[in-house]
């Protein structure tokens, strides 16, 4: 009896193990290095098979101990190759039977069978067996087998054969070291799998069909969803015919060794998806956009408190004019009173900027951090844990060093204290020369008061023009067109003092986030954007494995 399962392959093989390649490649800290292995391990063994002849499909007889396998394998080989047992029945070594010898050598090395238990059909000369050619049957040992050294054999080779037919009796048919060892293991290799109940002819025929429908069930069950079931009797030869012709079909298509491997990377596929997060895999630009970089240097900004050092040094600019530009008589005046510098706390501010000056900005590490954290909190949304964790890591991979690198770099463009712009010396050279003409006019007032109107004396001729009543008027004009100019030019200048802080105010925070742009970009988006690289590759490579 035979029940025949269908299974669709895909073609592009290559793509896919390229793609599996670039996984293994990409995988580090973000997939179970146990999977990356058993990754690597089907790689390496997906590349010494399709190197080895396509000509050849091997076919692996595996089964447990008294199931019959080795007297299944003689009657198929017709031949008595493989010993069977009497009072222990077990297969020490894998027993290998070849129909078409021609290229299989350096297949027969690599699955390692051992020269004597290699044995050659010539099919071509027994009637019906040309539809073999390309078999390479093998006799494994026993799986259940108490010898260690023959159970990691038959482990090793149900890893590599290009079809794996399970050998069962209708005792132990569903004995838990088959089904829970191997079988659910295998699940998905519909294709590259067929279940032989041996020893049919111990059965009624109504008991053999219970017994191939309930083993049909359990392993539906355990995820076989198409099973092949051979039933079969190897010492009276029943079903060795079927057995043999679901074999040729199998060799004749020559698909086996690429379904073999396709099933397997399918089954690996279903484990690297459980790193993938529910639904459809979010898209992630490669580069950070603008208004997150934006976001980034205003946090940073504020984390190492430029808009505050921007308003001290429009304070402080403000305050130290009043040195240069206010009108001196004002200035003088103004010593009669409390000093009005201490009142804006211009010491507080100066010891300030002379920190900058020193190379002490201070940027505070918990905001730094916050600013950062809330840059991946942003690119991060919808993203599997390890991806999360991994920007996570690459954006505070140089946290240690940001602050210093800020504080430095800002350090760079703090203001000196000593700059004086120039239209102030001139400004104070004007106002000067304006107390001087002042004080001119009231000398000159006197002088006329004391000797045209009061009459205390003469002048000499040179400078009788000082002394003359008339020029009284004219004079005290004089200075005081002086004084209000004087004044108007001291408004005037306050003014442009003004326009002048904000304009300097501006200046140093553009400059400042200009550096703090540039560290955020090469400290903590250049590492991000590597990681968003690697994080699309990778779901692109995933894509890919999956055909």
């Amino acid at each position: 009896m035979t029940t025949v399962g269908t299974t669709q392959t895909r073609q592009g093989i290559g793509s896919r193990l390229a793609a599996l390649a670039r996984i293994v490649e990409l995988g580090p800290g973000r997939v179970d290095p146990k999977l990356l292995a058993e990754s690597g391990q089907l790689l390496l063994r997906a590349g010494d098979r399709l190197k080895l002849s396509s000509d050849h499909t091997v076919v692996a007889l595996a089964g447990g101990t008294g199931s019959g396998k080795s007297t299944l394998f003689n009657s198929v080989s017709g031949l008595e190759l493989s010993p069977t047992g009497v009072r222990r029945p077990t297969t020490a070594r894998t027993h290998a039977c070849v129909w078409g010898l021609d290229g299989a050598g350096p297949l027969l090395d690599w699955l390692q069978i051992q020269w004597r238990h290699r044995f050659a059909r010539a099919s071509a000369l027994d009637k019906g067996e040309g539809r073999l050619h390309g078999l390479i049957l093998l006799d494994l040992p026993d799986h259940d087998s108490i010898r260690a050294l023959t159970d990691t054999e038959a482990d090793r080779l149900i890893q590599v054969a290009d079809l794996v037919v399970w050998v069962l009796d209708p005792q132990k048919y569903a004995d838990a070291s088959t089904h829970r060892r191997y079988v659910t293991e295998l699940a998905g290799h519909d294709a590259v799998t067929i279940f032989v109940l041996n020893q049919a002819d111990r059965l009624e025929p109504e008991e053999l069909a219970e017994c191939v429908a309930d083993l049909e069930d359990l392993l539906r069950r355990e995820g076989v969803e198409n099973p092949v079931i051979v039933t079969t009797s190897a010492i009276t030869g029943r079903g060795v015919d079927g057995l043999k012709a679901v074999l040729a079909e199998t060799v004749t298509r020559r698909r086996a060794a690429v379904q073999r491997l396709e099933a397997d990377l399918d089954r690996l596929t279903l484990r690297l998806a459980k790193i993938m997060p529910d639904g459809e895999v979010p898209a992630a630009s490669a580069s950070i956009d603008d208004a997150r970089r934006i976001g980034l240097t205003d946090a940073l900004c504020d984390a190492v408190g430029v808009p505050a050092v921007g308003e001290a040094m429009e304070n402080v600019y403000g305050v130290r004019s009043m040195e240069w530009v206010g009108w001196p008589y004002t200035r003088w005046a103004a010593k009669l009173r409390p000093d009005p510098l201490n009142s804006l706390r211009l010491g507080d501010l100066r010891d300030e900027i002379r920190g900058l000056t020193g190379g002490s900005v201070s940027a505070q590490p918990a905001e730094v951090d916050n600013a950062v954290q809330a840059l991946v909190d942003g690119l991060t949304s919808g993203m599997h844990e390890a991806w999360r964790n991994g920007i996570r890591d690459a954006a505070r991979s140089r946290s240690l060093q940001l602050p210093q690198v800020l504080s430095e770099e800002l350090s760079e463009v703090a203001p000196r204290l000593d700059r004086v712009p120039s239209w102030w010396r001139l400004l104070l050279i004007w106002q000067y020369l304006l107390v001087l003409l002042f004080v001119a006019g009231l000398a000159w007032c006197g002088t006329a008061l004391a000797y045209g109107v009061f009459g205390v004396g003469t002048l000499p001729a040179g400078l009788a023009v000082f002394g003359e009543a008339a020029s009284l008027p004219w004079v005290g004009l004089m200075a005081l067109s002086v004084l209000g100019l004087g004044l108007l030019t001291a408004v005037a200048s306050r003014n442009f003092v003004a326009l002048g802080a904000g304009g300097e105010r501006d200046r140093l925070e553009r400059e400042m986030r200009r550096r703090v742009g540039g560290v955020a970009g090469s400290m903590v988006i250049e590492p991000v954007e590597r990681e968003l690289a690697r994080y699309n590759e990778f779901y692109s490579a995933m894509r890919g494995v999956q055909g």
